[in-house]
């Protein structure tokens, strides 16, 4: 399959996705069982410092931006004459560091504009406001902005699907790609837990990280190495 027929692809898988979950009570029926009603509370919670906040959240954070930085700098390493074989993954490099700046950051971006109260904002789950999905239209008298949807901690670990486009043999992309999605789905699972996220949140980050990385690659195809 052509790189133009997988964007294709992605992005119909993207909007059937999106309406399955706008149109369904999907999320109330799984973030159901993250939440402990007779307690009020969740079944995990956030504490800075904590191990669970150094392995799925803060940690594993510092985590992908270190590594990106060692990314970029391999990259730009390879243009040397003593790179050696590093040459021959000078795209994929690039890749998988345009892929780490510009998933967080386009989802970031979506985040602030898409105005969706997360799990913990809402009444049914302890908080102050009524459910609303991205296409509800929000009520006059709620001032407050949101900004839940997509699920913006996830998209790091998703922007590591781009590793699929680095290595050579089949094995190891299917290796790269099992492991970015394990990375991606630890930290999304974590903010469902803690009452941060809907599940559509973080399945519509992992959609859409695949899409911009596929479109990535096919911007680097024109790009001279």
């Amino acid at each position: 399959m052509t790189i133009e027929k997988q964007i294709f692809a992605t992005l119909s898988v993207l909007v059937a996705v999106f309406f399955l979950f706008e149109l369904t009570n999907i999320d109330i029926f799984v973030q159901n069982n993250f939440y402990d009603k007779a307690a009020n509370q969740w079944l995990l919670s956030h504490e800075k410092g904590s191990l669970l906040d150094m392995l799925f959240y803060t940690g594993i954070k510092k985590t992908i931006i270190v590594f990106g930085v060692l990314v970029l700098s391999l990259y730009l390493y390879s243009f040397k004459a003593s790179a050696g074989a590093l040459k021959e993954y000078r795209k994929g490099l690039l890749i998988v560091w345009l892929s780490l700046a510009a998933i967080p950051f386009f989802i970031g971006l979506l985040k602030s504009l898409s105005n969706v109260p997360c799990p913990c904002d809402i009444k049914i789950f302890g908080g102050e406001f009524p459910y609303i999905r991205v296409l509800d239209a929000m009520p006059v008298d709620i001032i407050k902005k949101f900004k839940c949807y997509p699920a913006g901690h996830a998209s790091g670990g998703f922007a590591l699907m781009s590793f699929f486009f680095l290595f050579k043999e089949q094995k190891n992309r299917f290796i790269a790609l099992v492991f970015a999605l394990f990375i991606g789905w630890s930290m999304g699972i974590y903010k469902m837990l803690i009452g941060h996220h809907y599940l559509s949140h973080t399945v519509i980050t992992m959609i859409l990280a695949w899409l911009l990385i596929l479109i990535i690659r096919k911007i680097s195809k024109n790009i001279a190495f």
